[in-house]
């Protein structure tokens, strides 16, 4: 049977990265802590840490005990504040994959209906590539992934795709280079200083095809993996950037920059991608069903 003793050693050295500030938190010996954690790796039959340099590392078989032990002493931590503040009735844990492409502006308003439920939740959100989110999802580790594109065809991972929704592409600068590009949009982006979404996004080809039927060719400055990296190269004035217009104006007031123009003919489009193929959790249930009415 686990040692829930040992497993907390455990995550404390991991949380503190090392067993000496493990010793000062827990204000015992580092001797006796190095010993649980022998003890806990005898039981599971694998090494937690391994020596890197002058370091400890936690190995693959010592993440994956962290990401358990996470949890588990998460949910003390819930207990506790449920007995303090006398509330009995436990939130319920929602735990969503987020795709790294997500704008995290799209993802907030896509999952915020679900904090406003009458029964309380508690969102545990990860942010990761798609196809990592999807492994997670078959474990049933996450229950629902937020991403731009459904399910890739010939992964071998069962999911469902539930469409969100979609939205247009708007094109954003900062005023002076806004207000040079605005006229004759888009034929003025040939030859413009341009930030786009790298390759893991959908919207990359999207893009392509677009400047290749219109025969325009800006000059791509840079590519990102990153949308919030992109939009500060953007505030910096180092050239357009692109975002959905379904947040264009949100982006337009937080980062100071003006539409240089926008169109429909490129779509950004959203999916809550779950194990059910007919929705039954009142959080997800809430998600998809507000989405549907915010975005077209």
């Amino acid at each position: 049977m686990l040692n829930y003793k040992h497993l907390h050693y455990f995550w404390v050295a991991a949380k503190q990265g090392g067993v000496v500030r493990a010793s000062e938190r827990l204000h015992i010996t580092p001797q006796t802590i190095s010993g649980q954690i022998r003890l806990l790796e005898e039981h599971f039959g694998g090494a937690l840490f391994q020596k890197v340099g002058r370091k400890l590392e936690l190995t693959d078989v010592g993440r994956m005990v962290l990401s358990y032990a996470d949890e588990i002493f998460s949910l003390g931590d819930e207990l506790e504040d449920a007995m303090r503040s006398n509330s009995f009735k436990r939130p319920q844990p929602l735990r969503v994959g987020v795709a790294d492409v997500v704008p995290k502006s799209i993802a907030y308003r896509l999952l915020a209906p679900a904090l406003q439920l009458a029964d309380p939740i508690r969102m545990i959100c990860k942010e990761n590539s798609l196809s990592d989110l999807l492994a997670e999802l078959a474990l049933h580790r996450l229950d629902i992934v937020i991403a731009d594109a459904p399910v890739p065809a010939g992964i071998g991972i069962r999911g469902f795709n539930h469409a969100l929704g979609e939205c247009g592409l708007s094109f954003v600068a900062v005023p002076k280079l806004a207000s040079e590009l605005r006229n004759n949009f888009p034929s003025s982006l040939n030859g413009a200083p341009l930030l786009i979404p790298s390759e893991i996004s959908v919207t990359h080809m999207r893009l392509q095809q677009w400047f290749d039927k219109q025969h325009i060719y800006p000059n791509v400055v840079g590519e990102f993996d990153d949308s919030a990296l992109m939009k500060a190269f953007g505030q910096a004035g180092v050239g357009v950037f692109v975002v959905p217009t379904a947040i264009a104006n949100e982006i337009i007031a937080q980062y100071g920059v003006e539409l240089v123009g926008a169109t429909d003919e490129i779509s950004e489009q959203f999916f809550a991608i779950s194990t059910e193929r007919r929705l039954s959790n009142p959080a997800v249930i809430a998600i998809t069903e507000t989405a549907r009415e915010w975005l077209d």
